[in-house]
C-alpha cells in the first residue's frame, strides 16, 4: 500500500503539470541550501514554483496527468518549476541565475502538449515575457490612439480657424461699412436743399433781367442811334 506522503508528492506533482501553462524541468546538484532558497524566491517573483520531487513519484504523476513523453526528461537530480502563467519570465530567471551559479542546470520542459528539450527550453529566456509584451502593445496603441486624435482634431481647428476668420472680416466690414450707411442718407436730404436753392437763385434773377431789357432800349432813343443801314 502506498505511504500516505508519497501519494501527497504525486498529487501535488500531479497537480502542478496539470494546472500549469508550461513546467520547466532543471538539474540542482552541487547548489547550497541557501541558494535554493533564493532560486525559489526568484522563481516565485516571476510567477512560478519550484518543486523538487523524486523522479519515480514524478514519473509517476507524469502518468496520471497524461504527460508520458515527460519521463525521458526525469533522471538525475530533477527539480519541476510549475509556471501559473507566463513561462517566459520563468525562463529568464532561470538562466539569470544559472549564469552565477553554473550548478543548475536547464534539462527541458512541456509546453502546450509538446516536450521542450534543453535548447528549447533556454530559448524562451529570449523572448519577450508577458509584461514586456503588453508594454509594447500599449505604446503602439497609444500612438494609434495619438495619431487618430491629431487627425480628427486638425479639422477641427481648420474649421474654428475659418469661422474665426469669418467672424473678423465680419466685424471689420461692420465698423467700416456702418458710417456709409449712416452718411447715405444725410447725402439724400442735402441733395433736395440744394437743388431747391438754385432754383430760388433763378428765380430771383429773372426779374432783374426782364427790369434791365427796357432800359436799355429808353437810353437808345434819347442818343438817337440807329442802327446801321446795309447803303
Amino acid at each position: 500500500m502506498p505511504r500516505p506522503d508519497k501519494v501527497a508528492v504525486v498529487d501535488d506533482v500531479k497537480s502542478g503539470l496539470t494546472d500549469s501553462a508550461a513546467t520547466l524541468l532543471t538539474h540542482y546538484r552541487g547548489l547550497t541550501v541557501t541558494e535554493m532558497a533564493e532560486l525559489r524566491i526568484k522563481l516565485r517573483e516571476a510567477g512560478a514554483r519550484y518543486r523538487v520531487a523524486k523522479n519515480t513519484l514524478a514519473r509517476r504523476a507524469a502518468v496520471d496527468a497524461g504527460m508520458e513523453e515527460l519521463q525521458e526528461l526525469l533522471d538525475g537530480p530533477t527539480a519541476l518549476v510549475f509556471c501559473s502563467e507566463d513561462p517566459v519570465a520563468p525562463a529568464k530567471a532561470l538562466k539569470a541565475f544559472a549564469k552565477d551559479h553554473p550548478a543548475l542546470v536547464i534539462r527541458g520542459g512541456y509546453l502546450d502538449g509538446e516536450v521542450l528539450d534543453e535548447a528549447a527550453a533556454i530559448k524562451l529566456a529570449d523572448l519577450a515575457s508577458k509584461e514586456e509584451l503588453l508594454g509594447q502593445l500599449a505604446g503602439l496603441m497609444y500612438g494609434a490612439l495619438a495619431n487618430t486624435a491629431r487627425l480628427l482634431q486638425a479639422p477641427i481647428e481648420k474649421q474654428a480657424r475659418l469661422v474665426q476668420a469669418l467672424i473678423d472680416a465680419g466685424g471689420n466690414a461692420d465698423v467700416t461699412e456702418a458710417p456709409a450707411a449712416e452718411e447715405a442718407p444725410a447725402a439724400a436730404e442735402e441733395a433736395p436743399a440744394e437743388e431747391a436753392a438754385a432754383e430760388e437763385a433763378l428765380a430771383a434773377e429773372a426779374p432783374a433781367a426782364e427790369a434791365d431789357a427796357p432800359a436799355a432800349e429808353a437810353e437808345a432813343e434819347t442818343t438817337g442811334d440807329e442802327p446801321a443801314s446795309d447803303a
